[in-house]
């Protein structure tokens, strides 16, 4: 089952395009971390499989076929958009009442619990609370829901190192306890290598790469030479991106077969996934396609 099915999706804002041609299917049971620079589509795309935008053109389906915003959609994906939007004035207790009444179903027992763990009083109003604290409470609603797919705008953008560290093990907790297939949108690249086991990149509202973590990381690799050095071997590897300092250029390269790096005087070392995420962010135009998409050549 795919939770996310997209073919030709588009998004539009007045004059901006903020998704086009977006092609995507994300199977059930992953990590997704969804990356891409401010006004990349990021949260366009989420809303729209949240069902809180409708496409302007395509088709997008979540959950094996449900029309994103239906009844059954809704009951069965947990929603933190982005800043965790609460009633700052209510305690916390009283959120989890109307978390409680917004949703067709609702565990009120493990959303207590949650909480208790977390130390965060039923009785201290939300604007009392410290970031961390509100996005704990944010997400213990989503996962209140019992749902099948977690989706998650920047849920680490307004928080500490160790607010960070702390939601991520929660968050991993919880798809450990409950099998919870998790998209979630971030700038922290380093926190993705940790919990993700799939990536998805947007670049100007069009897709870049999207796939397993340990397949990418298998197809690119980094090669770094002199500043004059040049790429021969260009039908076994693609110029990702290229950056020149000092006396030497350090290259993003897709190979088409594993370990099919070229004999060429560089040197080589795996990529890992802040040299891909960063290498396709640095070049817009890029894209990661069967076969080599461009080629350095003597």
């Amino acid at each position: 089952m795919n939770i996310i099915e997209s073919a030709g999706l588009a998004r539009r804002f007045g004059r901006t395009w903020a998704l086009r041609q977006c092609d995507l299917a994300i199977p059930a049971g992953h990590v997704v971390a969804l990356v891409g620079p401010n006004g990349a589509g990021k949260t366009t795309l989420l809303n729209l499989a949240a069902g809180l935008l409708r496409p302007t053109s395509g088709q997008l389906t979540v959950l094996g076929g449900e029309q994103p915003g239906s009844a059954p959609a809704r009951s069965r994906i947990g929603f933190v958009a982005q800043g965790a939007p609460l009633y700052a004035h209510l305690p916390v207790a009283d959120m989890l009442r109307v978390a409680r009444n917004l949703n067709l179903r609702f565990d009120d027992q493990l959303a207590h619990a949650r909480l208790a763990e977390l130390h965060i009083p039923p009785g201290r109003k939300v604007r009392e609370l410290s970031g961390g604290q509100r996005a704990q409470l944010a997400l213990t609603i989503a996962l209140a829901k019992r749902p099948d797919v977690l989706i998650l705008d920047e849920p680490l953008a307004a928080l500490d190192p160790l607010a960070r560290h702390c939601l991520m093990s929660s968050l991993m907790a919880a798809v450990a306890d409950d099998g919870l297939s998790v998209v979630f949108s971030s700038h922290v690249v380093s926190e993705l290598e940790r919990i993700a086991d799939y990536l998805v990149v947007l670049n100007g509202g069009r897709l870049q790469v999207a796939g397993e973590v340990e397949y990418l990381l298998g197809r690119h690799a980094m090669l770094t030479g002199p500043g004059s050095a040049t790429l021969r071997e260009a039908q076994r590897a693609a110029v990702v991106h290229a950056q020149h300092g000092g006396n030497q250029t350090h290259l993003l390269v897709r190979i088409s077969e594993p370990g099919g790096l070229p004999q060429t005087g560089w040197q080589s070392r795996p990529a890992c996934l802040e040299d891909l995420v960063l290498g396709y962010l640095g070049d817009p135009d890029a894209r990661m396609l069967p076969g080599p998409a461009s080629a350095v050549t003597a």
